[in-house]
């Protein structure tokens, strides 16, 4: 049979299309595979973010990317993988102020069967690092100051008319939650009030707004969820005698709280429970409307610190004997004895890990008319209960500890001293800053 013209030119072009697909299967698939998504890509990451995802556009060689995965500055990590997408969980915690880049070169695909390589290239960056005090001398005095160490940044943030108590700092730095009084002769501690002020980070800095007045309530003690979005404030009653409890702010609104009053409280790092310290025991509270105490731990007096998730808390224990005993307790009810001492238990900080306990104690020197109490600041491991006292802090009162969010320093503070930098590592170095103030914290 004699083929036709157009027979042969189609019989040709199945030829070629065959050979053609041939070869393509021979070779295997060469599509360059590629990051279809980075999660910290040009992003701002902070001590929350624990864990960073790529995805990836095809099933890739894990080993290849594993190996090839350049992080500058160094961050340590672990590799997770669940189909194209890949998860580095970080072991240790990211050091502020500073600028990362990422890079992923000769990747490979999974079943390609040439070297078709993938190439990315990225960064992510930290926050400055800063703190906030309560000025303690000159024009800073009883007014909130932020310092910027990485832009060698000082600002007075509040007016000079107010005398500042207390503070909490928005999670994402914008605006600063406090308590204060005015100057007047006549003003007290009964008479503050809440007000929020902005930063300067993102916004203007100094511009004050008012949360909260005394007119019909005293204010007490205020917290701030880790969320930002509820503030808890104990209060009392101007007119009505024996009116005094918790109330929330949220979302602009205020309501009472439904439970029974108590004392010290701290809200919890799930933002939507409190502890509270009530009788002989403390109390765990919900901050939902319509519910009951979740739990009540009748052995112990104060609570001083969660840690990151919120699943073990340090509880101090009061004791026959008059000494104090610092507990670590979890969600599943098991509780453990750190130490026992003769002196006070003022404050714990749970480090990156959470395998560090920083706490804040002191050592009572007693004689037959004298009797003192010296802080000092020291380290429990958890894994093996090992106690190590780090500084001495004799001579100075009312001392509080903030460790930083990278755990890079721990800032010391009181009224009576400059601020002072603990420096966390082989020298554990204590430095004099240029500031004093008290009450000193870290900017998130």
């Amino acid at each position: 049979m004699k083929l036709q013209p157009l027979d042969r030119v189609a019989l040709t072009v199945s030829l070629i299309l065959t050979i053609t697909i041939a070869i393509l299967l021979g070779q295997g698939d060469q599509t360059v595979p590629q990051v279809r998504e980075f999660s910290w890509q040009n992003r701002q990451v902070n001590a929350a973010d624990r864990m960073f995802l790529i995805t990836f556009s095809r099933p890739m060689d894990q080993s290849s990317v594993e190996s090839n995965l350049k992080i500058s500055p160094p961050i340590g990590g672990k590799f997770s993988w669940a189909g194209r997408r890949m998860a580095y969980t970080l072991t240790e915690p990211l050091p502020y102020g500073q600028k990362f880049s990422l890079s992923l070169t000769k990747a490979t695909d999974r079943f390609a069967k040439s070297n078709v390589y993938l190439s990315f290239n990225n960064e992510f960056y930290t926050p400055d690092r800063g703190f906030v005090y309560i000025g303690t001398r000159g024009e800073e005095a009883g007014r909130l100051v932020l310092h910027n160490f990485s832009q060698n940044y000082h600002k007075i943030l509040t007016p000079a008319d107010q005398l500042v108590t207390d503070f909490r700092i928005y999670p994402d730095r914008s605006y600063i939650l406090y308590g204060a009084t005015g100057r007047g002769n006549n003003s007290s501690l009964l008479d503050q009030e809440l007000f929020r002020v902005t930063t300067g980070i993102g916004n203007n800095p100094g511009e004050v707004e008012q949360i909260l007045d005394n007119k019909e309530y005293q204010i007490f003690k205020f917290d701030l969820s880790g969320d930002g979005e509820r503030i808890v404030v104990q209060r009392l009653s101007r007119s009505m005698r024996g009116s005094y409890g918790l109330w929330q702010i949220k979302n602009q609104q205020i309501a009472p709280l439904s439970q029974p009053p108590g004392g010290e409280f701290m809200i919890a790092p799930d933002n939507t429970s409190l502890a509270i310290t009530q009788g002989e025991g403390v109390a765990i509270l919900s901050l939902e409307e319509g519910t009951e105490p979740l739990d009540f731990l009748p052995k112990f007096g104060n609570i001083l610190s969660f840690n990151q998730d919120g699943s073990q808390a340090v509880v101090v224990k009061f004791n026959k004997d008059y000494t104090r005993s610092l507990f670590l307790i979890n969600n599943q009810g098991q509780e453990q004895e750190l130490i026992k001492i003769q002196g006070s238990l003022l404050a714990s900080e749970f480090d990156f890990s959470g395998n560090l306990l920083y706490v804040l104690l002191t050592a009572v020197e007693q004689t037959n008319t004298t009797y003192q109490e010296h802080p000092y600041l020291a380290v429990i491991n958890l894994s093996d209960r090992h106690f190590s006292k780090l500084i001495d802090l004799k001579g100075q009162r009312d001392v509080t500890i903030d460790l930083a969010p990278d755990n890079q320093a721990i800032l010391l503070s009181s009224a009576e001293s400059p601020i002072y930098q603990f420096t966390i590592g082989a020298t554990n170095s204590l430095t004099a800053l240029d500031w004093w103030g008290k009450k000193t914290t870290w900017l998130p």
